[in-house]
């Protein structure tokens, strides 16, 4: 054990990686690897008032997209719609190619497209958990700017946080 790994446990919080690149929000507001999955919340092209929640399961690459009600995608047709290749472009932007591929277990030449080498057949995946957590994320947008510390967020940095 050397002195920096004693010092972060000492901390008690991880550095946050920074986005690979600054991402825009209106049409994947909500991406993230996590339960196995690429998975995240894509706007609807044609409804304003409709938003899919897709996902790309890690090691199997089931491909799964629907609206957050768990009606199924109309383009979706077992293999990605546009909702999942937007998923995982964003993906790319926010935390790397390298990074995706490596969380999803495909090989992706440097350079090419993470989708042309994700073969996957069709996979439902419950909407609601993966909308629920975008909804708690935003949830956190309404929370008054304040030092005090949140008690369910503990685990997230205090460096800067009142800045």
């Amino acid at each position: 054990m050397d002195a920096d790994e004693t010092a972060w446990e000492q901390r008690s919080m991880v550095r946050l990686v920074p986005p690979v690149r600054p991402r825009k929000l209106a049409k994947v507001p909500f991406v993230e690897l996590a339960d196995g999955r690429l998975q995240g919340v894509v706007s609807s092209g044609s409804d304003i008032e409709r938003v899919y929640v897709s996902s790309i399961t890690a090691g199997t690459h089931a491909l799964s997209c629907s609206t957050n009600n768990n009606r199924p995608c109309g383009g979706f047709y077992g293999s990605a719609c546009k909702h999942i290749q937007a998923l995982a472009d964003e993906a790319v932007v926010q935390y790397g190619l390298d990074r995706v591929a490596r969380y999803l277990r495909v090989e992706v030449p440097a350079g090419d497209d993470l989708m042309a080498h994700v073969r996957g057949s069709v996979g439902r995946t419950p909407a609601a958990v993966v909308f629920s957590r975008f909804l708690r994320h935003l949830a956190y947008l309404e929370v008054p700017g304040s030092a005090d510390p949140l008690p369910e967020l503990h685990w997230f940095p205090a460096t800067g946080a009142a800045r």
